[in-house]
């Protein structure tokens, strides 16, 4: 049994990687932070855990020494306390943005400002298991991922892998909940409600990720926000180096994800769910891919679907947590989604 720390717990995040981290197996959660809520139950925040846990937030300067920490802070904090928590414990998984790129200057450049701790970038892995395995069970420190992101590189890399893409034009449809528990004037309901908004046509964050991991091919992404709270749905049209028929593809993605414990492959020729669908992925770890290729063109589109605080967040972050300690893979992961929702 191992000791785990959540700092930054009061937002989406942070309450489902508390979810998941209780009914761990092998985990006990000895604290909880939020300065806003210090010293109110978890349940107060997250109504989902009432009676489950009797724990309660506490502020960063209560922290003890732990085994795991996870810190789910806003964006920058991690990194402008890195040394602090480094102290606290063996392994950190940082769920912010601060430590997924490796270069500075595409840092600067995504994020408009310097790295606040350039010296740790290269001390972090990438957190995407389906990728990196290997070194994440070797290092100590994770970086989370971008949930749009997994989107779209879960997506691509079987062909990005292989070579294959030429260039491609993504844009994901994501949910409410993206944009996390804090308010703003485009989160007001009457604003939000119904809405099919493009809020970030060119410029998203996210696409320094993408490229990072999959390679600079010709990439374009934009990201709409859509009527759903969980979910992400990536829809990339491909168009790749050379012809290739259905069977190859078909080929070239079972030999990539056929032993992935969290990616199936969604291509059925009748039913409502024949491709991926964020709908009723959600609350679950796994992440659906299909493809059609385009009989009329050397167009491939191939989609993906995820919930952005299990498999874009909370989820992979806790798979990471399984391979840094030793567990297996998938424990404390097996929820396997609700139907109808």
């Amino acid at each position: 049994m191992i000791r785990a720390v959540i700092v930054g717990g009061s937002g989406y995040a942070g309450g489902e990687l508390l979810r998941l981290l209780l009914s761990h197996p092998e985990v006990e959660v000895s604290q909880i932070t939020s300065q806003q809520h210090d010293g109110r139950f978890v349940y107060s925040i997250h109504p989902n855990l009432r009676g489950v846990t009797r724990l309660k937030f506490c502020a960063v300067e209560a922290l003890q020494p732990c085994d795991v920490l996870f810190l789910a802070l806003p964006h920058g904090r991690s990194a402008a306390q890195i040394e602090t928590f480094a102290r606290l414990a063996g392994r950190i998984v940082d769920l912010a943005a601060d430590f997924r790129l490796r270069d500075t200057a595409v840092y600067e450049k995504w994020y408009g400002t310097p790295h606040a701790n350039p010296d740790w970038l290269k001390r972090f892995v990438y957190g995407l298991p389906e990728l990196h395995r290997e070194q994440i069970r070797a290092t100590r420190y994770v970086s989370g991922v971008g949930c749009n992101a997994t989107a779209v590189i879960l997506a691509l890399y079987p062909l990005a892998q292989q070579g294959l893409i030429e260039q491609v034009v993504v844009e994901v449809k994501v949910g409410s909940s993206e944009g996390g528990n804090s308010h703003s004037p485009a989160s007001h309901h009457p604003e939000r409600s119904g809405a099919v908004r493009s809020f970030a046509p060119t410029g998203h964050r996210h696409q320094a990720e993408i490229q990072q991991e999959l390679g600079n091919f010709d990439l374009h992404f934009s990201a709409t926000a859509v009527e759903m709270v969980r979910g992400v749905l990536c829809t990339a049209h491909v168009f790749l180096r050379e012809d290739l028929d259905e069977k190859a593809i078909w080929q070239i993605y079972r030999a990539a994800y056929s032993d992935e414990r969290f990616i199936r492959l969604v291509k059925d020729s009748r039913g409502i769910y024949r491709y991926p669908e964020p709908k009723i992925l959600a609350g679950t770890n796994y992440c659906d891919v299909g493809f059609e290729k385009d009989p009329h063109s050397s167009r491939l589109v191939v989609m993906s679907a995820l919930d952005n605080l299990m498999k874009g967040a909370a989820g992979t972050a806790v798979q990471a947590m399984n391979l840094m300690c030793g567990f297996p893979e998938d424990i404390g992961l097996g929820f396997m989604g609700l139907h109808p929702i």
